[in-house]
């Protein structure tokens, strides 16, 4: 577990967004190098005014032709179906065998809002206690089903315990859900929710709902405040705080460090740019910042997103991923199969079956 001083385990996960591709082969490829790396898990960047495929889609392909990392598509939970969401996601659950994520993101403008023609854009303070609610209600209807009930009896022909299902009737800001759903409990219970919590109103929603809360920041400092701000907030909130992993998200360009070094981290970086912190240097140069905001307590990893990502990402893996573990910073394999297992969160409980409750 990850302690409120000193070090914990070291967390790595980077991007996989890929320019104008639409073919499975190459998010295939770049999964694969991560898993060799041995990288907690790989996101999917997704939005309704960007183009490409689905993430969600295409890590369900992906799914089946890896076997460790974990999985994150983001997932924009403005104008969609909380309903469908949840199921979505428990979905890709299922055919990762628990290595599920999903990085919840809000949709703010209003050419977006068109696109759906339901109602009009909203503040993001609005719309990410809207996204606040789906994470609850998510939770709630993956815990609709109890573990065992899915009985699966030929001989009587009942194949789900009826007692076992259970109402979530909740009701949100901007929406309401009876339940239960129709995909059985995900095998992780909850597959890991990921948030930015860059922004003040979604720092909210991460203290309170995050298995992993993302800061972008090129500042040491400031990542550290972030990070103890979660975690007080989530203690505020009655969560142990050790539930939650607060990565640093950095653009990294590992152009071989032929730039000027400074002193201690090289490349010149990070900085802070127009597009958020951008890292510039060479994998031994990232190495030692990793290790160095690392043993400082400043963060629990790190959320890296290449530059160029064919030849960033393979700098990463083959270049400053084995400097950590000569270092005995990083994993060298996988001590577990669940996204969970590699993040050190244990299993949660279902509530409903705790709490003795009724369909």
């Amino acid at each position: 577990m990850t302690s409120s001083h000193g070090r914990g385990r070291l967390h790595l996960a980077a991007a996989l967004d890929l320019r104008s591709a639409y073919d499975a082969d190459p998010y295939v490829a770049a999964a694969r190098l991560a898993e060799r790396g041995a990288l907690d898990f790989v996101t999917l960047g997704d939005g309704f005014a960007r183009p490409g495929p689905d993430a969600l889609a295409v890590l369900s392909r992906v799914a089946p032709a890896t076997h460790r990392v974990g999985l994150v598509p983001t997932v924009t939970v403005t104008h969609t179906e909380p309903f469908h969401v949840q199921a979505a996601v428990a979905t890709l659950d299922w055919v990762s065998r628990g290595r599920a994520g999903w990085r919840i993101e809000v949709s703010t403008t209003e050419g977006e809002a068109r696109l759906f023609g339901r109602r009009h854009a909203a503040p993001a303070e609005a719309l990410w206690q809207e996204a606040g609610e789906v994470a609850d209600v998510a939770a709630r209807l993956w815990d609709s089903w109890e573990d065992d009930a899915e009985t699966r009896d030929v001989a009587t022909g009942r194949f789900v315990d009826r007692d076992k299902l259970h109402h979530v009737d909740f009701t949100g800001s901007a929406f309401s859900v009876r339940g239960p759903s129709i995909v059985p409990r995900p095998p992780q219970g909850h597959p890991v929710r990921v948030v930015d919590a860059t922004g003040e109103p979604a720092r909210a929603v991460a203290a309170r709902y995050a298995d992993v809360a993302l800061v972008r920041t090129a500042h040491p400092a400031e990542a550290a405040a972030a990070r103890a701000e979660l975690r007080a907030s989530a203690a505020a909130h009655g969560r142990d705080p050790d539930d939650l992993r607060v990565l640093a998200a950095l653009d990294v360009d590992l152009a071989d460090g032929e730039y000027a070094a400074d002193p201690g981290h090289g490349g010149g970086g990070p900085r802070t740019t127009p597009r958020g912190p951008l890292y510039r240097g060479g994998p031994v140069d990232l190495a030692e910042l990793i290790a160095a905001w690392h043993r400082d307590g400043t963060v629990d990893g790190f959320h890296l997103t290449p530059a160029q990502p064919g030849r960033d990402l393979e700098r990463l893996v083959n270049g400053t991923v084995p400097l950590l573990q000569h270092r005995g910073l990083f994993r060298t394999f996988y001590p577990g199969s669940t996204l969970r297992d590699h993040l050190g969160l244990t299993r949660p409980a279902n509530q409903y079956a705790v709490a003795g409750g009724t369909s």
